[in-house]
């Protein structure tokens, strides 16, 4: 059998498209785009021009955008480089994110608070995606706060309401991100509906080239860089730009942006089949976060009496490319501080994340079902003999 990829949350593999977009920034338009002769010019109005697509896909403004080299620098940037704006004015700032973060805004947030920049504030999350807003806004008090929710879980597909959350955020001085880095392609993601002050993109999720993405910046809100030396990037992102990498972030998003609506209905039924045959062969098994709304490209399924690291790396073996992570310090990865925050850290069930994408097809997905039902009744039976 052929093998099948279901880790597109992971990362996704590059469109012809965009190799393509990207190819005379590689070759013959090499040039610095600070430079002021003719290779220059070409580079310098390659990247304004990817700047501009980009940000009409978001609703934004071209100088709205600030290109990066990915989801954990933007979101660093957003939550490190408000806090540090907001401490140049004064204000010790509370530092609010969700208990189901990316690590990149988790461990952001908790630095800031180990160091006593910030006063840090986790919200809880229900296992249907629900925010708990009352403890929001009992942590939002006269001084400015940060407020970093995620749109879509990386886990478990899980929306948050972002929207809401922005509209509860905005006004007092607080500064409001979101990590839309699953939610975009998926979703409908518009600054001119969410009024959002910061947004992470990164270019791998959506068929975009590796190390590339982009962080949007409301017009008028503040930021301290954390890097130093170069006036690239409004002197927020320091340092010569990877205008092909711009360039292929771009064609990325707008290829993402003008599928979304076609790619979200195909993805989201073949997520609904593999997760009813999953559910008939191991009746056993949890739909992480299927109580509440979903993204359409993610499934995590909750699987009992088996071992997460066993688990994934059977599947490996049978050729299923598949992610994990468990409350469980035995499973995959030491433990998902996501699981644990939606189930309890006592939750003993390995869980597996089956990520789907543009050439998933229906015999992939019957192939894993089979696949993952003999792998979980094999190791079962290995743990019921051990």
């Amino acid at each position: 059998m052929q093998p099948v990829y279901l880790d597109y949350a992971a990362t996704t593999p590059m469109r012809p498209e965009v190799q393509e977009a990207m190819s005379p920034l590689l070759d013959s338009a090499f040039g610095n785009p600070s430079s002021l002769h003719r290779w220059g010019r070409t580079a310098s109005a390659a990247l304004e021009e990817a700047r501009h697509v980009a940000a009409a896909t978001l609703g934004a403004k071209a100088g709205e955008i600030l290109f990066t080299r990915g989801g954990t620098e933007s979101d660093n940037l957003a939550v490190l480089g408000s806090c540090a704006a907001l401490r140049a004015r004064g204000h010790t700032p509370t530092v609010v994110i969700t208990a189901v973060e990316h690590h990149a805004v988790h461990a952001a947030a908790e630095r800031l608070a180990e160091r006593g920049e910030a006063t840090l504030v986790k919200l809880a999350v229900s296992d249907d995606g629900r925010v708990d807003l009352d403890q929001l806004r009992e942590s939002l008090g006269d001084a400015p706060a940060v407020v970093s929710t995620m749109w879509v879980n990386n886990e478990t597909g899980s929306v948050l309401p972002v929207p809401e959350i922005a509209e509860i955020v905005r006004g007092g001085g607080s500064v409001m991100h979101t990590d839309a880095v699953q939610a975009f392609g998926t979703l409908p993601v518009d600054v001119t509906e969410a009024p959002v002050d910061l947004l992470t993109v990164t270019g791998h999720k959506i068929y975009g080239p590796k190390g590339t993405g982009l962080l949007f910046v409301r017009e008028g809100v503040e930021l301290s860089p954390l890097l130093h030396g170069g006036g690239q990037e409004r002197a927020l992102r320091p340092g010569t730009e990877d205008v092909a990498g711009a360039v292929g972030l771009a064609c990325a998003m707008h290829l993402a942006a003008s599928e979304r609506d076609a790619s979200a209905q195909r993805l989201g039924a073949l997520r609904d089949r593999l997760e009813s045959g999953v559910l008939e062969a191991l009746p056993t098994t949890r739909i992480n976060g299927g109580a509440g709304p979903r993204a359409p490209h993610i499934s995590s399924l909750g699987v009992e009496g088996v071992d997460g690291a066993a688990l994934l790396s059977a599947l490996d073996v049978e050729g299923v490319a598949a992610s994990g992570g468990s409350a469980c310090a035995s499973g995959a990865g030491g433990g998902s501080h996501v699981i644990s925050a939606l189930y309890g850290e006592n939750d003993a069930r390995a869980t597996v994340r089956l990520s789907l994408g543009r050439h998933t097809s229906e015999a992939d997905l019957d192939q894993a079902i089979t696949t993952l039902t003999v792998v979980v009744t094999r190791l079962r039976a290995l743990q019921a003999v051990s």
